[in-house]
């Protein structure tokens, strides 16, 4: 019988949320899932299926039920000819990187971060770049998922095809995913190039850019017009870097963390910090080569507020010159640096925030330097105002204001998912405070 842990305090990595669930499980087999549910039914709880943790938000958060999936990590299936894994739902994407590079195999495309579960990096819409790319969810061939009665289907295009088009992004309502199978590619080495350029050159000429590499990106400096572009693509070049341990470590992480910290005492220093720190990545071209997911993964440096809303491409340069025009009017306002901006290729993923339409993200962060709050309101609600009137969606796993009325709005296909949800879990064991507010 699978015990349940009291006193278990849950905190998200940003140390932005959290919750203190009655109950906290690892369970190690679909068994003690279903003994779980069970129980939560006879109790008439809640249940919260928690991964990484990293999602900046309270979508992870309960004050019921917690499952945490890190005992249910394995590598099932690896099949190499059709160049597909399948995975328990709990695997870290750290864990199943070094898997398949063992099997001359890796993910065609990954977020920032590694320490995600793979049941949650697809129930939330994590995303990268690339507009021949879509989000992660995309690459999902077919999933196993443990509804609120015990129930497991099995879903795929071929296979409960309604069902996998809500559950490729499930957002942790629709049950518990065991596993899932993803489409990989061979295992290659990534080039990384990186260099400056002014903001109103880049946003004049996007088209190009956005076909001059396969995982374009670039970053705005915030009270500058610079940014600093990313173009990443598959090579077979042995792996070398002209970066600098310097640079990257010392004036990239340490000093940064201090200067931030300083501009909570002096607001003014903002712009000239984001002027420097474009001058210390972007102030000469460098290149970069290694392992795949070497290069797609990189420090998120510290704690943070994070935002990331998908925009229709089209309206990236709209977008970005109503941000920066905002900022040139409120000068009190220091936005840390960089805005990001990604691209990703439209789906027909119920949820998905790039649901029928090619979509540029554009994140913008405010750093927490030793872990201090900073003002960041103003920015957030202007930044979201400027989003929604662009037609944007808001990445699900990042805080934001949006109500079912919202929703219903942004998604035309909600009310699809939603008949689904509660075909499923007609009693709302899945649901939770963050849910409640996109649902109810």
């Amino acid at each position: 019988m699978v015990i349940g842990r009291s006193g278990y305090k849950f905190q998200n990595w940003a140390e932005s949320f959290g919750s203190s669930p009655e109950l906290y499980f690892q369970p190690t087999c679909v068994e003690e899932i279903k003994e779980i549910l069970d129980l939560a039914r006879q109790r008439s709880k809640r249940v919260k299926v928690v991964g990484g943790g990293h999602s900046p938000s309270d979508i992870a958060c309960t004050d019921d039920y917690m499952i945490r999936m890190d005992k249910m990590n394995r590598v099932l299936k690896v099949d190499k000819e059709k160049k597909q894994v399948t995975v328990e739902g709990g695997i870290l994407l750290s864990e199943l990187n070094e898997e398949l590079e063992k099997c001359g195999l890796a993910l065609i495309n990954l977020g920032a971060v590694s320490e995600v579960a793979a049941g949650g990096v697809i129930g939330t819409g994590t995303h990268n770049t690339g507009i021949n790319h879509g989000i992660l969810a995309t690459q999902v061939v077919s999933l196993q998922l443990m509804t609120a009665s015990g129930e497991i289907l099995e879903c795929s295009e071929s296979t409960n095809p309604e069902i996998f088009q809500a559950a490729q992004l499930h957002l942790g309502c629709l049950g518990v995913i065991l596993s899932v199978t993803l489409q990989c590619r061979s295992a290659f080495h990534l080039q990384d190039v990186q260099y400056g350029a002014k903001l109103h050159e880049v946003l004049n000429d996007l088209d190009t850019h956005l076909k001059s590499s396969e995982y374009f990106r670039l970053y705005w400096f915030p009270h500058t017009e610079y940014v600093g572009l990313s173009l990443q693509d598959p090579t077979d070049k042995p792996l070398a870097s002209t970066a600098n341990w310097f640079r990257d470590v010392v004036l990239g992480h340490y000093l940064l963390e201090f200067l931030l910290w300083m501009s909570t005492i002096i607001s003014g220093i903002v712009p000239w910090i984001n002027r420097f720190y474009f001058w210390v990545i972007f102030g000469r071209k460098t290149v970069r080569i290694d392992v795949s997911h070497k290069v797609f993964n990189f420090d998120c440096k510290f704690k943070q507020y994070v935002q990331d809303w998908a925009i229709p491409i089209e309206k990236t340069k709209e977008a970005l010159l109503l941000l920066k025009s905002w900022l040139e009017k409120n000068p009190h306002v220091g936005a840390h640096f960089p805005v990001e901006v990604r691209f990703a290729r439209r789906d027909d993923i119920l949820l998905s925030p790039c649901f029928h339409q090619d979509s540029c993200y554009m994140n913008i962060i405010m750093y927490k330097p030793y872990g201090k709050d900073v003002p960041h309101q103003a920015y957030w609600s202007e930044y979201e105002s400027i989003m929604r009137r662009v037609g944007g969606r808001p990445h699900w796993a990042k805080a934001h204001t949006c109500t079912r009325n919202d929703f219903e709005k942004m998604y035309p296909e909600y009310n699809k998912f939603s008949n689904i949800r509660e075909k499923l879990d007609p009693t709302g064991m899945f649901l939770n405070p963050y849910l409640e507010k996109v649902f109810n």
